[in-house]
């Protein structure tokens, strides 16, 4: 009887302490100061590549995913005419109707007519929705990109990942105009197109208490953005 108290102990010991493992870091750190940790490029496992660029109808542009793979052999087996070697994937994003998804570090656009290609950005990223706002082009000819996107290290434990603050930006359809558009520290929750008024909607969450998390104790903020204008500028609105 005493074994199986002592084994039973010994599992409830490694469940608590699995639970604890399995805590959600906060989305952001404080430390006395409201600047977020800076990310460099450092790992010298990693090496950056494309997949085949894209167009979205209507436009001049070609879009090319760009995305760090991390290099692990899983075997020896090499598959010939397929994206895999060693069964690891090649393929870094997905493209659904005018939106890629995926985890991007980059997008580099090439007009048509032209050889040069230039980045989104140059401070590090990660991309997880691109959106051409196709309606939007039909009716007012402003071609508009929309990103969900992290764009700060706001956990500040030296890395860009899902458990940091997602951001929402735009930028034109050649890249150029690259705004970031949700306030600094607000996570984005989601957005929405009103085609009829062209304007596009979005909801953030502010962590208004300093706990580090977003929680109902929080305050939630709408905004919208008129992109039948030139200059995008963010206007606040309480529905509730």
């Amino acid at each position: 009887m005493k074994k199986i108290q002592i084994t039973l102990i010994g599992i409830a010991v490694l469940l608590l302490t699995s639970c604890k493992e399995e805590v959600e870091k906060p989305k952001v750190t404080y430390d006395g100061t409201s600047k977020a940790k800076v990310i460099a490029r450092v790992d010298s496992t990693q090496i950056q590549i494309a997949d085949l660029p894209l167009q979205m109808e209507g436009t001049d542009y070609l879009i090319h995913p760009v995305a760090d793979l991390s290099i692990r052999e899983r075997g020896t087996k090499a598959r010939y005419g397929s994206s895999s070697v060693n069964d690891l994937s090649f393929t870094i994003s997905n493209y659904g109707e005018f939106e890629i998804t995926g985890f991007l570090q980059n997008l580099k656009f090439q007009k048509v007519d032209s050889d040069s290609i230039r980045k989104l950005t140059d401070k590090p990223v990660l991309i997880q929705t691109a959106t051409y706002l196709k309606s939007v082009a039909d009716k007012t000819n402003n071609q508009i990109m929309v990103y969900t996107m992290v764009d700060v290290d706001t956990n500040k434990d030296g890395k860009l990942d899902t458990s940091d603050i997602k951001a929402l930006y735009l930028s034109e359809i050649s890249g150029k105009k690259f705004t970031k558009m949700s306030p600094d520290f607000q996570e984005l929750i989601d957005w929405k197109l009103i085609g009829s008024k062209n304007r596009l909607y979005f909801r953030t969450v502010e962590d208004t208490n300093k706990n580090g998390e977003f929680d109902k104790k929080d305050v939630v903020n709408y905004y919208y953005i008129d992109l039948s204008n030139k200059e995008w500028k963010i206007i606040g609105y309480e529905p509730v």
